[in-house]
């Protein structure tokens, strides 16, 4: 699965995106690709990733990225606690349910 999650400048996201490989690895799950991208980046990645996490700092961009994702992909916003606690593991789990459309 490639999931991608997106901020303001990618920065803030690149540690859960460490702690969310460290929790896939753990589960097992090496064929999972996570990374963060700058929120102006998404139109590019389009193609690219099966599952997109705004992060929560950038939820009001919520409907623009719903416009340009147009379907393709699910799109949430990660969880505000499991954020601030880089909680990798949940966030991880959060992506999976979107997926499989929880």
């Amino acid at each position: 699965m490639n999931i991608m999650l997106a901020c303001c400048a990618g920065m803030s996201t690149s540690l859960v995106v460490s702690k969310m490989e460290e929790a896939a690895r753990a589960q097992g799950k090496s064929d999972y690709k996570i990374w963060a991208v700058e929120q102006g980046e998404i139109e590019a990645e389009l193609g690219n990733f099966d599952v997109l996490l705004l992060g929560p700092q950038v939820r009001h961009i919520m409907r623009k990225v719903n416009k340009i994702v147009d379907g393709k992909a699910p799109v949430a916003v990660i969880d505000p606690v499991s954020y601030g606690r880089c909680d990798g593991a949940a966030v991880l789990k959060q992506a999976e349910e979107l997926a499989a459309g929880k």
